[in-house]
């Protein structure tokens, strides 16, 4: 599945969360690194909820650019 995923830029880096997944997000020094972690991030996310017999949830978020 394909999960929106909102990556942010500051001073210090990068950061990156998943609104699907409440709770999940990551941090790095560069957007490659931030990806990377946020997909293994949402693969855990996704197993500990598989495990306790949770729902997984289906990707319902979207974004959208807006000229002003």
């Amino acid at each position: 599945m394909k999960y929106l995923i909102i990556i942010e830029k500051s001073a210090d880096g990068f950061g990156a969360y998943a609104p699907d997944f409440e709770g999940v997000g990551v941090v790095g020094d560069t957007k490659e690194e931030v990806l990377d972690l946020i997909k293994e991030a949402i693969s855990m996310h996704i197993e500990d909820l598989k495990d306790k017999g949770e729902t997984i949830p289906s990707p319902h978020n979207e974004a959208e650019l807006v000229l002003v």
